[in-house]
């Protein structure tokens, strides 16, 4: 029989999936999809390598499925497919690892326990993460699952980039900055060299754009500094997130407008960033096509953030021998890609203007100092290779 690895991407109201399959020592795609709206019209999807419809279902509206159906339909599905594979394992994204944290991991009860006191680090996420694994081991204990965290990445980063100026005490508790998307990172971390070796070698950043957007600092393969922080709200302005804030505003909002803490993390989680500003959507895709002059002030404002940050990131580096795009919006958005590099051209980027509306992967001028590239990222594949790695340990 062929080895199989699942790999499960838990949020709030949905469960995405992937399941690959070890062919000759290659890890081979063989499904993917996902269960959404766990709490409220639960519907199911999966498709093959192709895209084509392997099973679809659709729950009555005000159906709770939970995390616990979820895993359950998913696993009638699965087995219910009669393949010829064998499930030897489970990896899960996991968006914080702390400081304890900084290998993907194989879960057992007490990593577990550690890993639910990082849920006030990512309230929104990691309780949403650790259910599946919780729920597993009740169903399947002999299963190993692994963790790999979005967290890991950056744990190597100078100290001097993970600190902020408070008072010792307070850093001793956790309070840093760590830095997320890591796995998609690493992804790229590892590709980049297969298309421009001088670059994989070298200075570089990495704009994740998409719903939620990040920037990496990466010399030599390693995070250098990052564009979130303690959380995965900082930095860029994101669909629905704020990024970089002000905190004299968070006192504003306490004290001037009497909002309470849950009412604040709600405005800067689900209420700002594109959709705060343009008033219409989260999605780049509507904003880009939008008459709306607020339309225009989000995707303007995001582009000119991204040039800030990109700054500040190649002085990190002190350099910059390439611009990678990923994420959704930097995979499709064409137009927001060549804002990005008509504004770097004084760090050296020189836009192919065709090459970028076919989609690359190459974007920039054969002649340009700084080359920049269009690399779909695959934080799936990733945490399958650490899965694998760890069971073969």
């Amino acid at each position: 029989m062929t080895d199989a690895i699942l790999v499960l991407n838990a949020g709030s109201s949905s469960i995405k999936f992937s399941l690959f399959v070890d062919r000759a020592g290659q890890l081979e795609l063989r499904l993917r999809g996902q269960l959404e709206g766990l709490y409220t019209a639960p519907r199911f999807v999966a498709r093959d390598a192709a895209g084509a419809e392997l099973g679809a279902h659709k729950w009555d509206a005000g159906a709770r499925l939970g995390h616990d159906g979820a895993i359950a339909h998913l696993t009638e599905f699965l087995q219910s497919r009669r393949d010829d594979n064998r499930l030897i394992a489970i990896g899960h994204r996991v968006v914080h690892g702390g400081m304890e944290f900084s290998h993907p991991t194989l879960v057992n009860a007490e990593v577990l326990a550690k890993l639910e006191k990082f849920i006030p680090l990512a309230p929104l996420h990691q309780p949403h993460n650790l259910a599946p694994i919780r729920i597993v081991a009740g169903r399947t204990p002999k299963l190993p699952q692994v963790a790999c965290f979005d967290t890991a990445f950056h744990h190597g980063q100078p100290e001097t980039a993970q600190a902020f100026a408070l008072p010792a005490e307070i850093t001793a508790r956790g309070v840093r900055r760590y830095g997320f998307h890591g796995l998609s990172y690493e992804y790229i971390a590892d590709a980049l060299p297969h298309l421009d070796a001088r670059a994989g070698a070298g200075r570089v950043v990495v704009a994740h754009l998409g719903n939620g957007a990040s920037m990496c600092a990466i010399k030599a393969g390693r995070s250098v500094a990052s564009t979130m922080g303690f959380t995965a709200v900082d930095g860029l302005p994101m669909g629905t997130r704020c990024g970089a804030l002000d905190p004299g505003v968070v006192l504003y909002l306490l004290d001037e407008l009497k909002l309470d803490a849950r009412a604040i993390e709600k405005l800067i989680y689900q209420q700002s960033g594109l959709l705060g500003v343009s008033g219409v959507s989260s999605d780049m895709r509507a904003l880009l096509e939008s008459r709306e002059p607020r339309a225009k002030l989000a995707v303007d404002l995001f582009v000119y953030r991204i040039g800030r940050e990109l700054g500040s990131l190649a002085a990190a580096l002190g350099g910059l021998d390439a611009l990678v795009f990923t994420g959704g919006i930097g995979e499709h958005a064409v137009a927001i890609r060549e804002r990005v590099c008509r504004d770097a051209g004084w760090l050296g980027v020189d836009l192919d203007a065709g090459a970028n509306a076919a989609g690359g992967p190459r974007i920039s001028a054969a002649a340009s100092r700084t080359a920049a590239w269009v690399i779909p990222t695959n934080e799936e594949l990733m945490i399958a290779r650490h899965t694998r790695r760890l069971i073969a340990a």
